[in-house]
């Protein structure tokens, strides 16, 4: 009885922890566990194999613990793994020593590049958070890599055998929709995303850009040719135009094809440094062209219902700015809003925080509030989108209409005798701190 006693106590003071979003006392959690956090960030060449892995006063330092506080179930990054313009080394990462690079951001190690032990990791400051999928993208400008890191495995939705890519398929022009091409200099990455069955009724798709930067008119038309050849892909490959079909053109050119089109419950997410400077008056930039398609309004947009998406409304909580580099808003998540409701999105910026800095930040190497300014030259962008659940009630173990001591339980029984049928919650195959976590979401959720 006192072992049921303690775990009662634990439960208690564990699943009280759960929702979080209290950003004047440090809490930037997210209110609902069910919720699912996108973020994007461009970390300017601060995460690449040469850099000083180490609890200081860097820009490693910096990204590892805002990353750690924010705890994104799916991260976006933009300018990783350039060794020359972090000052650090020379040339850009390969696929496999960025790789590797994430892993010591996240889990540390021995550093095999830098020697030594990494000091300064993600599970250093908040062990139980963990973004074990990590696609970086063999396309490079010959400076940096796109990268998405997930909470969640990699599985193929639409049937062409890819879970994810580093770029668009070959798109045929098609009048004013579309140019024709892929998503220029530096690819459009894309993941598809296995959220867990029986808590989620679809998954997820993330499209990760890096488009031109520069203000002259050729700078101009690749960013913009980019983002069209990327909203054509979303609205007619990944929805089908409101068909039923997948590419009712036939003018997305990829081997295999495409078998079918994301089910209703899958939202797409688009987003990254976007490098977005149109005026928007008789000028379309690619934050337009990413959520309207072909025109703004009517029934041709980016959404799967045909109306348009929805791109973030992200400011800084204390300040109000939508700036995310200098004065400039650049950073951008677009949605389909039909399928996902944003619950917020926001701007993290350590300094001024009026007494926000998280917990994973307060140890930072010399003033805290530093942080922001140390980590990169731009911010990120988070967005908490509230999904469609899935049916039935996953911490319900015992079937009987409720999620109590009992069900808790028993789930500790699974979890000690490792019963991968019932505490593997995350499906990667094993039981561990990952899996104990997801559970107490799911318990502190209720039927």
């Amino acid at each position: 009885m006192q072992a049921r006693f303690a775990w009662t106590v634990l439960l208690s003071l564990s699943t009280a922890g759960l929702a979080q979003w209290d950003p004047a006392n440090g809490q930037w959690g997210k209110s609902d566990a069910t919720d699912i956090r996108v973020m994007t960030w461009n970390v300017e060449d601060g995460i690449c194999s040469s850099n000083a892995k180490i609890d200081a006063f860097n820009n490693w330092n910096a990204l590892v613990r805002i990353i750690a506080s924010m705890k994104p179930d799916v991260l976006i990054l933009q300018e990783a793994g350039d060794n020359t313009g972090n000052g650090t080394g020379g040339g850009v990462d390969s696929v496999s020593e960025l790789t590797t690079t994430l892993e010591l951001l996240m889990h540390g190690g021995n550093d095999p590049f830098e020697g030594g032990a990494v000091t300064s990791f993600v599970q250093r400051f908040d062990p139980a958070f963990d973004m074990p999928h990590i696609f970086v993208t063999t396309r490079s400008d010959n400076f940096n890599r796109n990268v998405i890191l997930s909470r969640y495995p990699f599985v193929d939705l639409n049937g062409d055998g890819a879970p994810v890519r580093d770029d668009l398929p070959f798109i045929g022009p098609l009048g004013d929709c579309a140019p024709g091409g892929n998503g220029g200099i530096r690819g459009i990455q894309i993941a598809e995303i296995d959220l867990p069955d029986g808590v989620y009724a679809g998954d997820l798709v993330v499209m990760n850009g890096h488009l031109k930067a520069g203000g002259g008119s050729d700078d101009i038309e690749q960013r913009r040719n980019a983002s069209q050849n990327a909203g054509y892909f979303l609205h007619y490959g990944l929805n089908g135009a409101g068909t039923g079909e997948v590419d009712p053109e036939n003018n997305i050119f990829e081997s295999p094809q495409m078998q079918n089109i994301l089910d209703e419950f899958t939202p797409v997410v688009v987003g990254g440094d976007l490098n977005e400077d149109e005026d928007r008056n008789g000028r379309r930039g690619p934050v337009e062209w990413l959520a309207t398609g072909c025109a703004i309004g009517g029934s041709d947009g980016n959404d799967r219902d045909l109306s348009d998406n929805t791109e973030d409304d992200a400011t800084d909580v204390f300040t109000g700015s939508r700036a995310t580099r200098g004065s400039n808003k650049l950073d951008y998540l677009i949605y389909q809003d039909s399928i996902a409701q944003r619950r917020r999105a926001f701007v993290f910026n350590s300094s001024p925080a009026n007494g926000g800095i998280p917990p994973e930040l307060e140890t930072f190497p010399g003033n805290p509030a530093l942080a922001s300014s140390i980590a990169a030259d731009h911010l990120p962008v988070m967005l908490d989108l509230i999904v469609e659940l899935g049916g039935g009630c996953p911490a319900d173990l015992d079937g009987d209409g409720d999620a109590d001591a009992d069900d808790f339980f028993d789930y500790l029984d699974a979890f000690a005798t490792g019963d991968l049928a019932v505490c593997d919650i995350d499906g990667d195959g094993d039981c561990d701190a990952d899996d104990f976590f997801d559970y107490l979401d799911q318990f502190a959720q209720g039927c």
